[in-house]
């Protein structure tokens, strides 16, 4: 948790005097990369969301797999794909990045820190057994929320 905050604070940092050199095209692989790193996301999330819902059949094994997955993508490197300047204030549909997210950074790195503690408990639960897979998926929901709710536009 502690690596990924802290490489996740060095990307913004560094990226912060870049942003301006970037031009829109040269966003367009950082934008793909974090747009696929969030389908993956949700990808594991909904098949634990499904057996937490009851819509899915509950597997320790494949629970314990995509609650493994997400705490992975919590410590993952993601320095490259958030340079400044690739939000949708300047690129428009490509991307639903708020330019809050660069402008309020302790609060980034507070929703960070909360994801990466919420996937630390799943992969610690998931696999247990159903009421422990579910008594974990509140504070996932909240941390993914609690970023996506002041940095990412409103979804219609």
């Amino acid at each position: 948790m502690k690596v990924f905050a802290k490489s996740l604070l060095m990307a913004i940092v560094m990226t912060l005097p870049a942003g301006a050199a970037f031009s829109e095209g040269e966003f367009d692989g950082a934008v793909k990369a974090r747009k696929a790193e969030m389908t993956l996301r949700a990808f594991n999330l909904g098949q634990l969301g499904a057996m937490a819902k009851g819509e899915m059949e509950y597997n320790a094994d494949v629970a314990k797999a995509a609650a493994h997955n997400l705490k992975v993508m919590t410590t993952l490197n993601g320095m490259a794909m958030w340079p400044k300047g690739s939000d949708n204030a300047a690129l428009g549909d490509k991307t639903n990045a708020l330019p809050a997210l660069w402008e309020n950074f302790p609060k980034v790195i507070e929703a960070v820190k909360a994801l990466s503690a919420a996937a630390d408990v799943m992969a610690d639960a998931a696999g247990k057994d159903l009421a422990s897979l579910q008594g974990a998926m509140g504070a996932v929901g909240k941390a993914c929320g609690g970023c996506h709710e002041q940095f990412r536009k409103k979804m219609e």
